[in-house]
């Protein structure tokens, strides 16, 4: 009955998920402008699809992970290898996340389904900050609604603690660099695909081979969240914090260390103008279109920090 669980969740995210093609015009067509400027309302259906796609990563992606690694899984059988599960797993869970961007939820919300993307984003001058802090509530309340079914796996479950993250053998330290390190590239890799004009329609495609690789090599180390959510969620249901703040301090630190290198270096010539991941011009309510208001929060900060050296 268990991998019904898997099945189901990746039922709910094909309903709601279209191809490419299907929504090729709506990504990069004439599509359709900002709202104007003027009194600005909470854009409630953002955060509600928002909560609703971290909800359905932390479901149907750490189901994935829970089939593939708890006791008694006939994976451990079919997939001895531990690496070669950790590569299926990894692409499988970037599968779902990819899924999630081409949907209607991902639509409405840009389907950053993390707090380390969010905030990226709002460095760069892309989001309000009110926005970027209702987007990261809703990801961590989606986060924990989307653990909550994780318990159906039972002893399986368990015991892997419904796929929470901890630091591996390496200790702490190499915990937080990892983290550091793989949502750097996370982070660095969505901003050059969104940034090129040849690759941004086949950014989703990147999170499945990105974390198909990402897994594989340094899981062992730290889990490989790249995620405060994903983290948060199965740390709930199992009551198990061991090292929890590695997995916030790591993903902000890598992603503002992305967000500065794609600033100051060689990759701004890769510049966006949106916080999206899929359906770039779709934005009525004018929530991701931010470039044109002034600096960035970064470069701002960059300014009043090379004055005060004057």
């Amino acid at each position: 009955m268990k991998p019904k669980v898997i099945i189901s969740a990746s039922a709910q995210i094909c309903r709601i998920g279209l191809t490419f093609s299907s929504y090729h015009n709506c990504a990069e067509g004439a599509g359709e402008r900002p709202a104007p400027k003027g009194r600005m309302r909470i854009p409630w259906a953002h955060y509600l699809s928002e909560f609703a796609g971290t909800a359905l990563l932390i479901a149907a992606g750490l189901s994935v992970v829970i089939f593939d690694f708890g006791q008694g899984s006939p994976m451990l059988v079919w997939l001895p290898g531990a690496a070669l599960r950790r590569l299926v797993t990894g692409f499988l869970f970037g599968t779902i996340g990819a899924l999630i961007a081409i949907s209607l939820v991902g639509k409405i919300s840009g389907a950053h389904i993390n707090p380390a993307v969010t905030l990226a984003f709002w460095v760069k001058g892309k989001m309000r900050g009110r926005d970027a802090a209702g987007y990261v509530i809703a990801q961590c309340a989606g986060a924990a609604t989307g653990a909550l079914p994780l318990v159906l796996w039972g002893a399986m479950g368990r015991s892997v603690e419904f796929a929470a993250t901890f630091p591996g053998p390496s200790g702490d330290g190499a915990a937080l660099a990892g983290e550091l390190a793989t949502t750097f590239i996370m982070v660095t890799g969505l901003f050059f695909f969104i940034g090129h004009s040849r690759l941004r329609r086949f950014t989703p495609l990147m999170f499945p081979f990105l974390y198909a690789v990402m897994v594989w090599l340094e899981a062992p180390i730290s889990g490989t969240s790249t995620n405060p959510a994903r983290s948060f969620g199965p740390s709930l249901v199992a009551v198990a914090w061991r090292g929890w703040w590695i997995y916030w301090l790591g993903p902000i630190a890598g992603a503002l260390a992305a967000a500065c290198a794609h600033q100051f270096t060689w990759l701004k010539r890769f510049e966006f103008d949106v916080a999206k991941v899929y359906h770039f011009t779709h934005d009525p309510r004018g929530v991701f279109h931010r470039g044109a208001e002034g600096p960035s929060p970064l470069a701002r900060f960059f300014k009043r920090r090379s004055q005060a050296g004057k």
